[in-house]
């Protein structure tokens, strides 16, 4: 028989409709590949089991951890104590507001959002496209490329707090800026987000989308494991430039690396540990300050 925590014990008797996984790997949860055991991971279904489960984690006076697609995490080598919400394939659906406008849920993938207002006919999604990762987790982190962000084009997002209460947040409130929302301070969860783009024809729209993906593919090293840029753009400069210009492309720790296509991108070699990618950032980050006095800051979130 499987040994089961206590807390394995009460959240499975909390929850039996609701599918959990026990001593779950992190590392198939995340773009990186890397990370240990989860002691619960949750994958509600839809908003009233996410609710639920939320309920439960305040009773049992836990905080979950919030997962997407895990394309901009490093999870932790010995795992998760407690419990991670995995909504990755959960909170699904995409539907036109108007003429102009649609409403995505938070599960739904940036590229499948811009697929879809580009054959709608609704340009201004197109950096979307081929940025990993989840809805909900874009406009928490207000992700953007090539000189796009979400919250260019976010006018109002649906959230739950971690007592399950559910409230709108219009732009104003939601305190976009460079990779940051304020729901990165007051900790909500995104259920759904809407956006305001502008009509465009689909085939135009299209070849954007196809330019922008070539570029893509030439420049990154998307045949490795990573989770994207690996630091924050600096006020004064790139930090893919800082880096080559101070000798680190192909820098390694370890089986953690600067891709030598790309040196904006940390990646995984082969059997890379989180303790592999911590160091490579910590001591990327103090070469680049010690020759250009500019302190480079992770873009990754460290779990």
């Amino acid at each position: 028989m499987t040994y089961l925590t206590e807390f394995q014990k009460k959240i499975r008797t909390f929850l039996p409709e609701i599918e959990l996984r026990f001593e779950e790997p992190m590392h198939q949860h995340t773009s990186f590949r890397i990370g240990g055991d989860a002691e619960v991971m949750a994958f509600p279904k839809n908003r009233e089991e996410l609710r639920q489960i939320l309920k439960v984690s305040a009773l049992l006076d836990t905080k979950p951890a919030i997962l997407g697609a895990g394309t901009n995490v490093l999870a932790p080598d010995e795992g998760i104590a407690g419990l991670v919400i995995c909504l990755k394939d959960c909170l699904d659906g995409l539907a036109q507001i108007g003429d102009t406008a649609i409403r995505v849920m938070a599960g739904v993938t940036m590229s499948r959002a811009a697929v879809y207002a580009a054959n709608l006919g609704l340009a201004g999604l197109e950096f979307a496209h081929g940025i990993p990762g989840t809805v909900g987790g874009g406009v928490y982190m207000n992700a953007g490329a090539y000189g796009g962000e979400l919250g260019q084009v976010c006018t109002q997002v649906e959230v739950m707090d971690y007592e399950g209460n559910q409230r709108t947040l219009c732009r104003e409130e939601l305190g976009f800026s460079y990779r940051h929302s304020a729901l990165q301070d007051s900790g909500e969860i995104v259920l759904s987000a809407c956006f305001s783009l502008t009509p465009g024809q689909p085939e135009t729209i299209r070849d954007k989308m196809r330019e922008l993906i070539g570029r893509r593919t030439a420049s990154q090293p998307l045949n490795l494991p990573s989770a994207g840029s690996a630091f924050k753009r600096p006020a004064n400069g790139y930090a893919a430039a800082l880096i080559e210009n101070a000798g680190l492309k192909g820098y390694r720790v370890g089986n953690a690396a600067i891709s030598e296509k790309h040196a904006g991108f940390a990646v995984n070699l082969g059997g890379a540990t989180a303790a592999d990618v911590k160091s490579l950032l910590e001591q990327v980050s103090d070469r680049v300050f010690a020759q250009s006095g500019i302190r480079l800051e992770p873009e990754i979130r460290i779990w």
